[in-house]
């Protein structure tokens, strides 16, 4: 199976913008609320469609479900019924509500057909002065947090810090958490897209009505022995001129790859995701010669020819795949 490229499914929330188009080239309408980009989804209704070649007009389930071996390879036995990450790129335009997302075990409770949800955000540009909340500051337990809801004093509670573009967060399920505005971000996670409100800055949606929270749901799946959420420290690959490992977790390694040079992805019989976060880049394989600029995103199967990437000297690639 070649590598494929897919149709974004565009999503509009009160907190997008319009930097999904002007800066990532996505076809957006004239609405003004663009907030995210989902580029490789298998989420319900939520499809990913082939958009050219031998596979065009596949949604991506449908691929899981009939070419898993071509798909997944080695790991084709781990995912029978959906692909397990769902990618996308994000338009903070307007701070997003105060949340936190369940691990795999209270995602099953509350719903068996969901799955928890570890996330990583890449800042791909950040105004002055942008921010991310992520974790509760030392000290914050069950009964301060309650406190603090009751009294409007939420935010007081989390640990935050400005971010510039190449900052790379991990954001694991549990972590209470929240991204200003000013932010254009990539974010790999796991697939799903259950997500509890504690705190939604006192906005309402488009029916005037002030959106749901869930704050019994939040704090049950709260981890409060986490504490505070900094920035990755990326660990340099040996051998790979600009490449660095910015996350490994159990769900997802994410690889990045910057400035000029050529780098391979090894016919390893699993999938790869490449995303361009900056400059262009040319990936070529037996069956495939695609271009990779900021805001393209393209699935390699397991089944392709060893993979290589011909990069700028300005190109961020992503190499996003399961450990």
């Amino acid at each position: 199976m070649p590598p494929l490229k897919l149709h974004p499914i565009l999503k509009r929330i009160r907190w997008g913008g319009r930097r999904l188009g002007t800066a990532l080239g996505k076809p957006l309408g004239p609405e003004a609320d663009y907030a995210e980009s989902w580029e490789i989804a298998d989420n319900g209704d939520d499809q990913s469609v082939v958009s050219c070649g031998l596979y065009a007009g596949a949604t991506l389930n449908h691929l899981v479900r009939t070419q898993a071996a071509e798909l997944f390879g080695r790991d084709a036995g781990r995912f029978p019924a959906q692909f397990p990450l769902l990618i996308k790129f994000l338009d903070a335009n307007d701070r997003l509500s105060i949340q936190v997302h369940p691990n795999d075990g209270y995602a099953c409770e509350y719903d068996p057909t969901e799955n928890g949800k570890t996330e990583a955000w890449v800042i791909i540009s950040a105004e002055p002065g942008s921010r991310l909340f992520a974790g509760l500051k030392p000290g914050v337990d069950e009964q301060t947090l309650r406190d603090a809801i009751t009294n409007n004093r939420l935010e007081q509670c989390l640990h935050s810090f400005e971010v510039s573009a190449g900052d790379c967060v991990f954001i694991p399920a549990g972590t209470i958490h929240a991204i200003s505005e000013g932010i254009l971000l990539a974010e790999v996670q796991q697939q799903s897209d259950l997500t509890f409100r504690l705190h939604d800055w006192g906005r309402v949606g488009t029916d005037g009505k002030p959106r749901p929270l869930h704050i019994e749901d939040a704090i049950r799946c709260t981890d409060f022995e986490r504490g505070p959420i900094h920035c990755s420290q990326p660990k340099p690959l040996d051998g790979v001129n600009g490449g660095e490992e910015v996350v490994h977790c159990a769900y997802f390694t994410i690889r990045r790859y910057s400035g000029s040079g050529n780098v391979t992805i090894p016919d390893d019989n699993r999938f790869h995701v490449l995303m361009g976060l900056a400059g262009a880049s040319h990936v070529e394989a037996a069956d495939t010669d695609e271009s990779l600029t900021l805001g393209d995103t393209i699935l390699l199967t397991a089944s392709r020819e060893t993979t290589s990437v011909h990069r700028s000297d300005d190109a961020i690639v992503l190499d996003i795949f399961i450990p």
